[in-house]
């Protein structure tokens, strides 16, 4: 059918109440964002929910737009506006695309309003600019950092490392959680996703949801031995998750390689951009890229003054 007007439509899906799965989640020793003793001590009003975890409200809406596409080379690239805690209702939305459209404009709100979100979504083999690159393409230089002093942008991981999700697989301090237990409490369930539905996907085998790549990607991070400053508290400010010969299956094992891509400083917060690219050892494709923004709050760190005077 012939587009007369230009008028962008939306898709909404339903609201949503997120649960809170890193309440006890520990890293370098101590206790995280998501426990709501440390997040009011910083000002937040509770342990927020993890950012990726609203990425699964968006994928029936982004599997409606483009089918099986969808999982095989989908990517979803969002900068966090502000923080849920559990008990709070999340709506998402996406523009509808014009013909032969590879992106659209994705964002979530509370029920109130309160956005909680912003971004893109999009499709590959070739994607278009995403919300995350068009937001580092626009940082400005930083000079002065003290947690993240020792760090330098193209620094990589210290080592490869070798990862794999299984149903029944704890995925330890940063993630006390198993995917049996995510799918419990999956805000969109899927047969795809399941051990009896998964060999019925598409693909013959069960799919990572896209949320808990996130989590594939993120709970060996310790291994990579960036030389950032601590203890210290930080939390996700951007990200995105670009599937690029997918699905990720479950059970199966990849190699993951680090590197920083950029640095940048707020008020509050210094930044660690990392890309973490996600290999198969079997063909040695790269099957995935993720880029996290991991923000350090400036004010959990007890030496920031300190060594800041001592910098000027």
């Amino acid at each position: 059918m012939t587009e007369i007007f230009d008028t962008r439509l939306i898709i909404e899906g339903p609201f949503r109440t997120p649960m809170q799965m890193l309440d006890t989640q520990e890293y370098g020793g101590h206790m995280s964002i998501h426990d709501d003793a440390t997040a009011e001590k910083l000002g937040f009003k509770g342990g927020p929910i993890e950012g990726p975890t609203h990425f699964s409200q968006f994928i029936p809406i982004l599997y409606k737009i483009w089918g099986n596409e969808w999982f095989e080379t989908g990517c979803i690239s969002a900068h966090y506006q502000n923080a849920c805690v559990e008990g709070e209702e999340v709506k998402v939305f996406a523009e509808l695309p014009k013909e032969d459209e590879k992106l659209v404009r994705i964002w979530a709100e509370k029920k109130d309003g309160t956005p909680v979100l912003t971004g893109t979504a999009s499709i590959g083999p070739e994607h278009p600019e995403s919300e995350v690159e068009k937001r580092i393409k626009s940082l400005k230089p930083v000079t002065k950092l003290v947690i993240l002093r020792d760090v330098q942008v193209g620094d990589k991981g210290a080592q490869i490392e070798h990862v794999k999700m299984d149903f029944d697989q704890n995925m330890g301090a940063l993630y006390p959680f198993t995917l049996n237990d995510k799918l419990k409490n999956i805000t969109e369930t899927c047969p795809w996703y399941t051990p009896a539905g998964g060999s019925e996907s598409p693909w013959g085998k069960p799919v990572i949801p896209l949320e808990m790549v996130s989590v594939l990607t993120q709970y060996t991070s310790e291994q990579a031995k960036f030389p950032i400053r601590g203890p210290a508290i930080g939390l996700f400010a951007d990200q995105e998750i670009k599937i690029l010969k997918g699905p990720l299956l479950v059970g199966k094992e990849y190699e993951l390689e680090r590197e920083v891509i950029a640095l940048s400083e707020s008020r509050r917060t210094e930044s660690c951009w990392i890309k973490t690219l996600v290999r198969d050892p079997e063909d040695n494709e790269i099957k995935a890229e993720v880029i996290l923004n991991s923000a350090t709050l400036k004010n959990s760190y007890a030496n920031y003054e300190k060594e800041a005077q001592e910098l000027l």
